[in-house]
């Protein structure tokens, strides 16, 4: 069963219809948005340019780190193609990044992705993503209203009452990071639960975060559930989503998917690896070809499933500066701006680990004297969303012109 003819539809029909929704895009970018028209500027080119895929790909990418600068100097009513009013929400996600929400039916496509992962009419959905300024919550919880699910806003945290509603309520779906579901599960174990008897669960959808296979099967093992994932940004929604056959992420049918150079962002022959760009098929808040820096490759062999779209394979890591953790985006430059509180932090580094398959941030502080790291561990929680493993070292222990942040996870 599928949610929409446009996910078995001949690929030749599907790409007259997505420039469809990309002309349609650039159309409402040249005459609303002050981001995109400066971008034509500096191109030299005009909207006319553009008559097919391939012109498509001249245009320079628009980067993540380039909105924030952007929204600072301009504010967000320079990207809109409508008064912010007239919007259905405005979020806010790390950066800081206004993200706009029009008002649309399932604006943000996740519809397909659930669907694909087995939801359906009369599920009761656990929402473990957060409801507060960032757009995770309500996102993922409209298209399964879509569908015909009923929802717990659960939010992030407060595990215990997380295992009261798996325990009390006949909850057949979750929806969060893999890894905060181990958590739950773990607890709940440890509380005297046994997951496989006690709950009533059926099904996972998981995203914000890399999903090692280990992972997966741990947490399938440990509820006897089945666990898929999504892929996509709070600028965009979604971008790609697994179907039970696990051969990748199909490419959302709403979204012109591309993967690029990433020194270049000139568009790649499918199988190779490079930069995620997306262009969503917004036109109040159109974003033409958004660089989400993400590293990955497209598959185009048929899938099992029938699904025509072609397929992501997978997260193949960053191609800049940022790293994702706990669903979180860490931009060094904003983490700069709380260690600058602390005047006794000579230098400062950040790493990414995940010891025993868990995401952890650790934050190296350079000090020669006692330092109040419970002050810093809040202020830094309240500004980047996540609480950091804080380790003080003494002065020259780090190296000049080391990069602020590294990433060191492995996944299998």
């Amino acid at each position: 069963m599928y949610y929409s003819e446009y996910e078995t539809e001949p690929r030749e029909k599907r790409m007259k219809r997505k420039w469809k929704g990309v002309r349609e895009v650039l159309q409402a970018a040249a005459t609303g948005s002050g981001e995109f028209r400066a971008r034509l500027k500096r191109l030299g080119a005009c909207v006319g340019d553009f008559k097919g895929f391939e012109d498509y790909g001249r245009i320079p990418p628009l980067r993540k780190r380039e909105i924030i600068g952007l929204q600072e100097e301009h504010g967000l009513a320079w990207f809109l193609s409508r008064e912010p009013g007239r919007l259905a929400r405005i979020y806010q996600s790390p950066g800081p990044i206004f993200d706009p929400e029009g008002t649309e039916p399932d604006y943000w496509a996740w519809a397909e992705g659930f669907f694909a992962a087995g939801f359906r009419p009369g599920d009761l959905a656990q929402m473990t993503f957060s409801y507060h300024m960032t757009p995770a919550g309500l996102m993922l919880e409209e298209p399964l209203r879509e569908i015909g699910c009923a929802v717990i806003p659960a939010g992030p945290g407060n595990t215990e009452k997380q295992i009261e509603f798996l325990a009390k309520l006949p909850v057949t779906a979750f929806v969060g990071m893999a890894s905060y579901l181990k958590v739950i599960g773990e607890k709940a174990v440890a509380a005297g639960y046994d997951p496989l008897r006690d709950f009533r669960l059926k099904k996972a959808y998981v995203a914000a975060e890399p999903l090692p296979e280990s992972l997966r099967r741990e947490v399938e093992g440990m509820f006897g559930i089945t666990v898929r994932q999504g892929y996509g940004t709070a600028d965009v929604g979604c971008v790609a989503y697994e179907c039970m056959e696990l051969s990748g992420m199909h490419l959302s049918n709403y979204r012109h998917v591309e993967i690029c150079d990433p020194a270049t962002g000139a568009p790649l022959p499918d199988g190779e690896l490079g930069e995620v760009v997306v262009t969503p098929f917004f036109t109040d808040y159109p974003l033409v070809r958004l660089a989400t820096g993400d590293l990955s490759s497209i598959d185009a062999s048929p899938c099992a499933c029938g699904r025509t779209a072609r397929r992501l394979t997978g997260w193949k890591g960053r191609a800049d500066d940022t790293a994702k953790v706990k669903g979180q985006f860490i931009y060094p430059a904003q983490a700069a701006g709380v260690f600058a509180r602390f005047p006794e932090v000579k230098d400062w580094r950040m790493r990414v680990e995940n010891p025993g398959g868990r995401d952890a941030l650790v934050v190296i502080v350079e000090t020669d004297t006692v330092m109040d790291e419970q002050a810093f561990s809040v202020e830094f929680q309240a500004v980047m969303k996540i609480k950091p493993v804080v380790e003080t070292v003494r002065p020259g222990s780090l190296k000049p012109g080391e990069p602020r942040l590294v990433d060191i996870r492995t996944f299998d």
